[in-house]
């Protein structure tokens, strides 16, 4: 018994033979079967309604400059900083992942005064 396990550790039997088949089906069935039993995190984000397309540049170091239309976020310019943050990480959240930090953002504004977009400076 403890000659096959090790056997199978060192993956030494040759190709064909019943030992190897039972390994090389025990690797498939993991691969397969898996993805059904946990969640890896990597399924794509559902995206809600239309949305303005979203600008994400580099700041020059390892963070991010996002800009997106004042129509994709649902805040007013008058709202608590805490609540239009909430606000830009679900506007963001599509391109950057949940996985971002929002260090500070300015709310740009047309030539009437009326929000055209948002500019948010963010690293994961």
């Amino acid at each position: 018994m403890n000659r096959i396990v090790k056997s199978y550790f060192y993956w030494t039997y040759p190709r064909g033979n019943f030992h190897y088949d039972v390994m090389v089906s025990l690797i498939l069935a993991f691969i397969f079967i898996t993805p059904h039993l946990w969640n890896y995190g990597d399924k794509p984000a559902v995206l809600t309604g239309p949305m303005q397309p979203i600008l994400v540049t580099g700041d020059g170091s390892h963070g991010l400059i996002i800009t997106v239309q004042a129509s994709d976020v649902n805040v007013g310019a008058a709202a608590p900083d805490s609540e239009v943050k909430r606000a830009l990480r679900l506007a963001i959240e599509p391109v950057a992942g949940d996985a971002v930090f929002i260090e500070r953002w300015e709310l740009t504004r047309d030539r009437n005064g009326s929000p055209a977009s948002w500019k948010i400076w963010a690293h994961k």
